[in-house]
């Protein structure tokens, strides 16, 4: 028999329905719903195989829109959290043990954290960048160029560039012939890329410039080796931007620790 969330009318007992308390609009809706159902099932309140409130419940429940309903339920489906199934709505997942590795950026709360997070970056992408330039396809490596491309317009924009710097990593990923580097890239997502805590310690629109200037003459000599088919360059050129990306950061971090 299918199992229900306990007292799904709000209450005022804390351990039976609270989490369906409307929402308040200072906080991000989506993370909030995410967050309360997730302590629910992390509690144990909110059982394996417990069937969650149908949309227009929670909607109702939580003063939010559909859109971000649906939104939680698919970041949760994502966390291994919660399974749909058609016709009969969202479930706690049988083993919530199971949790896809992810980094959650208000984890990253030292320097250290992304320092940690930026070693694993060397142990993933190094060896992806040389087997890139093994397997790379000539329409992988027009991909890689065109990041490159999408970077130097992003720089003359004046923009930090990090949506456009992920989405070089990951192509160089995608051309490794391996679907799992691009996928624990994912996983990693845009915190792999420290910029907007960077560009804090940069007084002026020149001094930031410059600096993404110099990424951007390593990104190339990176393309390069790929499109020459050199893994062990690739590999070479990867570890240097890469260990070099850690020396840049920690310097600013020493010169504005505030950042």
């Amino acid at each position: 028999m299918t199992r229900h969330i306990r007292n799904l009318a709000p209450s005022g007992d804390a351990d039976n329905g609270a989490f369906l308390q409307p929402i308040g609009a200072a906080r991000n809706l989506t993370d909030e719903v995410v967050e309360r159902i997730s302590r629910e099932i992390g509690s144990g309140r909110l059982e394996p195989g417990a069937r969650l409130p149908t949309e227009r419940e929670l909607m109702s429940a939580l003063g939010v829109s559909r859109t971000v309903v649906r939104e939680a339920v698919s970041a949760l489906k994502a966390d291994g959290l919660v399974v749909t199934r058609q016709g009969s709505g969202a479930f706690v997942a049988a083993d919530t043990s199971r949790v896809p590795f992810r980094v959650d950026p208000a984890e990253l709360s030292s320097i250290e954290d992304v320092f940690n997070l930026m070693e694993l970056r060397l142990a993933i992408e190094v060896e992806s960048c040389a087997l890139a330039a093994r397997r790379a396809s000539i329409g992988q490596i027009e991909a890689i160029e065109s990041a490159l491309g999408e970077i130097d317009r992003a720089i003359e924009r004046g923009d930090g560039a990090v949506n456009e710097d992920f989405a070089f990593h990951r192509a160089i990923a995608d051309a490794a012939g391996n679907a799992q580097f691009a996928r624990l890239l994912e996983f990693l997502g845009r915190h792999v890329i420290p910029r907007q805590s960077i560009r804090v310690a940069l007084s002026t629109p020149e001094e930031q410039r410059d600096y993404l200037m110099r990424i951007q003459s390593e990104h190339r000599r990176i393309a390069s080796a790929i499109r020459m088919r050199d893994a062990a360059g690739a590999r070479r050129v990867m570890r240097a931007h890469l260990s070099n990306s850690l020396v840049r950061y920690r310097k600013l971090v020493e010169r504005a620790p505030q950042a």
